[in-house]
């Protein structure tokens, strides 16, 4: 005989049977919750880019879908150019999204006041936003012109100007400091909100745990996009995760999780547009999970031949997010092939001349190393600025002129 006491301290069961049948009907529940949620996938256009029956399209301009067409293309182009300028010995390192590109317009719905802080896969958010092809290049480049003046690797971009905060390299930095500026803005009467990005695999660390909890917990304007693309680095999403999908995890911090294809740049704009619309009107936080594929290396420095079968990105291509709208545009009547063969010439066009001016200009001037840390500097960096200025100038040998 085994006695239970439930919540209130009452005798839930008396023999062991009922308890293990309790248990059972219990787990079966569970498992069935998880199914359901791992079914409910949105999905408004197939894989050719036709609407799916029953779907609810999102109301998007025939200029606002040609934009978007325009972005999701540029990332492609730029992604393409700027690897194999990194192959060339040009570039340091480099990252590409191939096949995620659609996730990236999560940023679709937000306004200009509210704020980003994005992880080093989402080219297309900072683009929408308006950060250019020449502060792009600028920054992998790290010249004259870098937004940041050659204080981060490349990819790391920042732009406090856009409300676009500096990625870090360690995963999950963003995360905390994402739930902090939505309590910023919530504590100063404001309706903006943040969104931030990352990857599935940082939903392992305890960053996410803990800016998950006090979002939950103090219903802050934030919008969690979980970019699923099936691999950390070398590590499969199966080693990160027991549950039966990463939104899941939203129930046990109070807040909804939502799960999109991340190939279907509708479907991500219609599910954005609902979590910001929630976090805005005062109602809290919301986790997305956008199940896409990240169909090459990590970085310029992985090769994923050795812990992937070849298979699985030729299977994932049939789902490319560009071939499904490209498919939708055509079926709303504002596609041809002229207009995808213009928006690339003048994308790599604009590439070359940016590449071309940024190898152009020298290295930041050696003195912004103590810039932009104290609004006026103290003695003691004064100091060491101008013992610097007054040492010789060497060469840089790693320039490539």
């Amino acid at each position: 005989m085994v006695q239970i006491l439930d919540t209130i301290g009452a005798c839930k069961y008396t023999h062991g049977g009922r308890l293990h049948r309790a248990l059972g009907d219990s787990e079966m529940a569970a498992k069935k919750a998880a199914k359901k949620a791992k079914d409910d996938l949105r999905v408004v256009l197939d894989n050719d880019g036709k609407v799916l029956k029953g779907a609810t399209v999102p109301e998007i301009s025939d200029d606002e879908l040609l934009k978007i067409f325009d972005t999701l293309l540029m990332v492609r182009i730029v992604d393409d150019r700027m690897m194999r300028l990194q192959r060339q010995g040009q570039l340091g390192f480099y990252m590409k999204s191939l096949g995620e590109e659609a996730s990236h317009l999560s940023v679709f719905p937000l306004r200009k006041s509210d704020w980003v802080l994005p992880s080093y896969r989402e080219q297309g958010a900072w683009f929408w936003a308006g950060y250019t092809i020449d502060d792009f290049i600028n920054q992998l480049f790290g010249n004259a012109e870098d937004p940041i003046k050659g204080r981060q690797m490349p990819v790391h971009h920042s732009a406090n100007w856009l409300n676009y905060v500096s990625i870090s390299s360690p995963v999950g930095t963003q995360i905390p400091q994402a739930v902090g500026v939505a309590m910023g803005m919530k504590i100063k009467g404001t309706d903006e909100v943040a969104m931030t990005f990352f990857g599935e695999g940082t939903s392992s660390t305890g960053e996410f745990h803990v800016a998950m909890t006090f979002a939950g917990v103090s219903k802050a304007p934030v919008v969690f996009v979980c970019r699923n693309n099936g691999w950390a680095i070398s590590v499969p999403q199966a080693k990160q995760n027991a549950a039966e999908s990463f939104a899941a995890k939203a129930v046990g911090y109070g807040m909804p999780g939502v799960r999109v294809d991340g190939n279907d740049v509708l479907a991500v704009i219609q599910v954005a547009r609902e979590a910001v619309e929630r976090a805005r009107n005062g109602e809290g936080p919301t986790l997305i999970e956008a199940v896409t594929y990240r169909r090459e290396g990590h970085s310029s420095s992985d090769d994923p031949s050795v812990y992937r079968a070849a298979s699985e990105p030729e299977e994932w291509a049939e789902k490319d997010p560009i071939k499904r709208l490209r498919g939708y545009l055509k079926e709303r009547g504002i596609y041809s092939e002229q207009l995808e063969a213009e928006i690339s010439e003048r994308h790599n066009a604009a590439i070359t001349r940016a590449y071309e001016r940024a190898q152009s200009l020298g290295a930041p001037d050696i003195s912004t190393l103590f810039e932009d840390v104290y609004e006026e500097p103290p003695w003691h960096l004064e100091e060491q600025r101008n013992y610097l200025m007054e040492q010789e100038r060497t060469r840089n040998p790693h320039h490539h002129n």
